[in-house]
């Protein structure tokens, strides 16, 4: 435990921003097992209409800081590799 009033006051602001990414991060993710999920089913149209928003959160927590900008375009063309796959595959 911390002893000094300014290390209170941080060892606070960190456990409040861990909890802070840990939700955007869950946000991504559960995003991401959608698409997963719609990719696998085969399901095209429902594919491409979940692309943007889950792009748009990748985007979104990279811009943050929760995620290297690189993590997040490695992931956004994968995803978007599946996405046209599926629909090229029709």
């Amino acid at each position: 435990m911390a002893n000094h009033k300014d290390a209170v006051k941080r060892a606070r602001q960190s456990n409040e921003r861990r909890l802070r990414n840990r939700h955007y991060r869950s946000q991504m993710r559960n995003h991401i097992k959608q698409l997963r999920a719609a990719i696998d089913a085969g399901d095209a149209d429902n594919a491409k209409a979940l692309l943007p928003g889950t792009v748009s959160v990748i985007q979104h927590v990279a811009q943050k800081g929760i995620i290297h900008k690189r993590n997040a375009a490695r992931r956004i063309s994968r995803l978007a590799l599946a996405v046209n796959a599926i629909g090229a595959a029709e």
